[in-house]
């Protein structure tokens, strides 16, 4: 079925700078300069890749503007917001724990806000069916007071208080599947139950020590939390069980009227900073049961903002595969990594997996 889908995009989201890192470590003796995990080509080859393969001409062009004051402070203190504005009038500087930023940053970083609460605003004025928000610096691990991750701002939990606080909607939902626990999410709501927050992530990958089961919310938001810590080497099969037994039943039992998708490519296999094996296949199954959800519970109204992935070759496809998926668009391009790594060996659903699983589903109780 063909949907409308808006697409977000600004040439200046890939002229943020990100140092010559090597990986996600700062160049200086004894590490030599190369290019930090976090740099502009997997957005932009992802665009790319829309315009090659024919899909961009189906999307609906969404202009992003700058977040305000105000809406950054739905959330971000004053004094974080100053040190990032501060930080981006260097050539090279350090925004939080493994958050670097340059020259422009911080400009670049409120248009990336911005982005994506005009994406909230296109779903939920019916422009469009569902939007994907192809920005950049990402958001999901900046917290209230902190650049995280390499996050700025926490551009998904704007675009929700954004749609709780302005367009007056009383529940929503996230559902993270990027590979690193969705903590500045979580810290936004985690007494707050107008949000269900879900984070499915590689086991105590970063940060290290968040995305515990144990993590559910407090006061009023106690069992709004889900956290789903899968174990590295989780596959396909994993991701589909958790979004069947987990996911799915936790939407349907909160009833949402919007879900937000931060959406990271890093739990693809071949990525550098994640050890999940997620395929582009899988990525498009999951998108089909996150649009059930979407037009089961809340008139297919679903966004989802684009968050890590560090794979330049893959991530492309990964992308593709999801925006076909959630425009019913399907383009002549096929996967050329697919059928290496679809036969990858424990893609299936493993007992250790199937066990963390089935404590991740006790979790639903509290929302009953």
């Amino acid at each position: 079925m063909a949907r409308r889908t808006g697409f977000v995009w600004h040439e200046l989201y890939a002229w943020h700078s990100t140092p010559n890192f090597a990986g996600v470590m700062p160049f200086g003796n004894p590490v030599q300069p190369g290019e930090h995990a976090e740099n502009p080509e997997t957005k932009r080859r992802l665009r790319n890749l829309l315009d090659v393969s024919g899909l961009l001409k189906s999307l609906v062009p969404i202009e992003p503007r700058p977040a305000t004051q105000e809406e950054l402070l739905r959330f971000h203190t004053v004094g974080h917001i100053a040190h990032i504005q501060a930080q981006s009038e260097q050539v090279n500087a350090e925004g939080g724990l493994s958050a670097p930023l340059g020259y422009g940053s911080y400009e670049i970083a409120l248009l990336a806000a911005g982005g994506v609460i005009e994406a909230v605003d296109a779903v939920l004025d019916g422009r469009v069916d569902n939007a994907y928000a192809l920005v950049r610096p990402p958001g999901h691990h900046a917290v209230a007071d902190r650049a995280m991750g390499f996050c700025l701002f926490n551009n998904a939990v704007l675009a929700g208080l954004h749609a709780l606080t302005v367009r007056g909607l009383e529940r929503i939902a996230y559902v993270d599947w990027d590979v690193h626990h969705g903590n500045g999410t979580q810290e936004a709501f985690w007494e707050d139950p107008r949000a269900l927050t879900i984070s499915i992530h590689q086991d105590r990958n970063f940060p290290v020590d968040s995305g515990l089961l144990t993590e559910t919310g407090a006061g009023d938001g106690e069992g709004y939390n889900i956290n789903i810590p899968l174990p590295p080497g989780s596959g396909v099969g994993a991701y589909e069980a958790a979004f069947d037994r987990v996911v799915r039943p936790a939407l349907d039992l909160y009833r949402p009227q919007l879900i937000i998708v931060p959406s990271g490519f890093d739990a693809g296999a071949e990525d550098p900073l994640g050890r999940q094996m997620l395929t582009s296949e899988g990525y498009r199954v999951l998108t089909r049961r996150m649009l059930q959800a979407a037009d089961r519970l809340c008139e297919g109204k679903l966004v989802m903002s684009h968050e890590g992935g560090y794979s330049a070759s893959t991530v492309p496809f990964f992308g593709l595969a999801v925006i076909e998926q959630l425009s019913g668009v399907r383009t002549e391009v096929e996967d050329p990594f697919l059928p290496f790594l679809a036969p990858m060996g424990q893609q299936e659903l493993q007992p250790h997996q199937d066990a963390l699983i089935s404590a991740a589903e006790k979790l639903l109780a509290r929302l009953q």
